[in-house]
């Protein structure tokens, strides 16, 4: 008798239906990453950069695969990422035991070179896995031609990539080009999967042993202990989830994947598949919040390359190598439920003022840590007097819109002059803080509600939620009247059940048009922070910290009703705003740097 869901056939190559975004999890290597699903599929993997055409195209409905999962389908999963790194253990209780997978990309990585591992093991009782895989270059336009094996390793080629696969002695080929395998292991038994795509024919013997050593020393290396944090295990994961989103140039991805939706059929799917200046500024300043670690040296070495580059022209966003983003395209997939095929952001030709304030925050607190070199000072300047130039310009602001007078613009200048004035101590220092107070006056006079709480834009008297960072961040006094209002303000009209939205659309009730944003939630946070509420802040923070899935990735949004994650997964920004977080708060007050905290 053959149990529900298991076949002999091993030919078969079943489509997977996707599955809801709180179910997948990452694993990266900060060229690349991985989303992989509860049934063992890579279902999305970019070669041999992030930018780059998907080999793995599942998530979006598209070819290629790479499954390894137990063979009997009457299974329950489950799994757990080792702390404070992107290894994932993936495990499968079936009826007749217990299955893992252990699941990596090989670190340190080489930027043409990625290495998948995967290391199963029969927990409990025998185990019967499958092993499906068929790489395709470019989104799947490209099919694995001059598939041979030799000395028990397959080799193959798509489009311009090498590919190479071990542990998989037994596979065959089927139809459709692609390797398929069932194993039978013994209880206690371990067997190791490496497979290599890459842009160069290669030679360097694939041992596992050695590579997973490598990969374990490299977490254990890169990511702090955190015990003096307000969530170590949590604040350890978003120390993991931004080193495997930076590349070894220094730019962080805003996210690994395009065009999941943040609304179903609304056309709000991008591709984050980027490095935003603004994400890269929120990551280092979240991370000198707890220390001098190498995300910081990264985040200032990639922003301080952009500026020095493309000065007053700075874009808001570039590939993860610094070249500019291409243009928008559409795949032709049917694209995640709801969603798009999207590739391409037409965000890097906008002129966005905040980033500019961003980048003097960020060259500021590395000031604060005395990690702040020559070229870096030599961008700062080129940063504050781009702010001095273009200040009065309507811009499109933090959430990409049309050109207005953004109120949260102007406020990150102004505590961005003010940071680099207070840690630089140049010659220029009292013009930046003269500059400051010019912006600050002419914000005031422009953007404050007769209310007294300050309002969206100049000609938008509405409440914005972005508007708490900058106030909380000390672009007014903690005793301004402003902050108050405009923090009660958000709590009554863009807060719903703990959790915070952006803005309001309209006459729209909160939740119908988007989800809650869960970079504000954390922004709320720290506003009740500085105005000297622990109890409040503690509540804004964990209330939105419980916003992931299994996994503990968060995405870009929340659905507070369905309890389901929103928009591309996992967002760089919301990780690091919760390791800011989690660090302020884990410390006295006397501890905090004086920048209005």
């Amino acid at each position: 008798m053959t149990r529900p869901g298991t076949t002999d056939d091993v030919t078969a190559a079943p489509a997977d239906s996707p599955w809801t975004l709180r179910d997948y999890a990452l694993i990266a290597d900060g060229e690349r990453g991985a989303l992989i699903d509860p049934r063992g599929g890579i279902v999305w993997l970019c070669a041999p950069a992030w930018h780059h055409g998907a080999v793995f195209s599942g998530l979006l409905g598209g070819p290629g695969r790479y499954h390894v999962r137990p063979a009997d389908r009457w299974n329950v999963w489950g799994g757990y990422y080792e702390d404070g790194t992107l290894i994932r253990v993936s495990r499968w209780v079936t009826a007749d035991g217990i299955l893992s997978c252990r699941e990596a990309l090989a670190v340190p990585a080489d930027t043409g070179r990625l290495v998948l591992l995967r290391q199963i093991r029969a927990v409990r009782g025998d185990a019967l896995v499958d092993m499906d895989l068929d790489v395709r270059a470019d989104y799947g336009r490209c099919p694995m031609t001059e598939l041979r094996q030799d000395d028990g390793v397959w080799r193959a080629r798509t489009g311009p990539l090498h590919v190479r696969f071990t542990g998989a002695e037994g596979a065959r080929p089927g139809p459709d080009g692609g390797l398929r395998a069932r194993s039978r292991l013994s209880q206690g038994g371990v067997h190791d999967l490496v497979l290599e795509v890459a842009t160069e024919p290669q030679s360097i013997l694939l041992d596992p042993g050695a590579l997973w050593d490598s990969t374990e020393r490299w977490w254990g290396a890169v990511v702090p202990d955190c015990s003096d944090t307000a969530a170590p295990r949590d604040t350890r994961m978003a120390y993991a989830v931004l080193n495997g989103l930076t590349s070894a140039d220094g730019g962080m991805v805003g996210a690994a994947t395009t065009s999941l939706p943040e609304r179903a059929d609304t056309g709000r799917d991008y591709d984050y598949r980027y490095a935003w200046v603004r994400d890269q500024c929120y990551a280092g300043i979240a991370v000198a919040a707890h220390g001098p670690h190498p995300l910081l040296d990264s985040a200032v070495g990639f922003v301080a390359d952009r500026l020095l580059e493309d000065g007053a022209a700075l874009r808001p966003a570039y590939t993860v190598d610094g070249s500019p983003l291409p243009s928008e395209g559409v795949l032709p997939f049917v694209g995640y439920p709801g969603g798009g095929d999207r590739t391409g952001n037409r965000a890097g030709r906008q002129f966005q003022l905040d980033v500019f304030g961003e980048a003097l925050q960020l060259f500021a607190a590395a000031a604060r840590h005395d990690v702040l070199d020559g070229r870096a000072a030599e961008a700062a300047d080129l940063a504050a007097r781009a702010v001095a130039d273009r200040w009065t310009r309507p811009d499109a602001g933090l959430w990409e819109l049309e050109d207005r007078w953004w109120t949260h613009s102007r406020l990150c200048c102004v505590v961005g002059l003010r940071d680099l004035a207070r840690e630089l101590r140049t010659p220029a220092s009292a013009d930046w803080s003269r500059l400051a107070d010019r912006i600050l006056d002419a914000t005031r006079s422009r953007c404050v509600h007769p209310d007294g709480h300050w309002q969206r834009a100049a000609d938008d008297p509405g409440p914005e939620a972005a508007l708490l960072l900058p106030l909380a961040r000390g672009a007014a006094s903690r005793t301004d009247p402003g902050l108050a209002p405009t923090r009660a303000q958000v709590a009554r009209q863009l807060a719903q059940d703990g959790y915070v939205y952006r803005f309001g659309h309209g006459d729209e009730p909160l939740g119908d048009a988007e989800g809650a944003f869960l970079l504000c939630g954390f922004t709320m946070a720290l506003a009740a922070h500085a105005q000297g509420r622990p109890a409040e802040s503690a509540r804004w923070f964990e209330r939105t910290r419980s916003a992931c899935g299994p996994t503990g990735l968060f995405a870009e949004e929340y659905d507070v009703a369905q309890r389901q994650l929103r928009g591309n997964l996992p967002q760089a920004f919301v990780h690091a705003l919760l390791l800011e977080c989690s660090a302020r708060f884990g410390r006295t007050p006397e501890a905090f740097p004086s920048v209005g905290w």
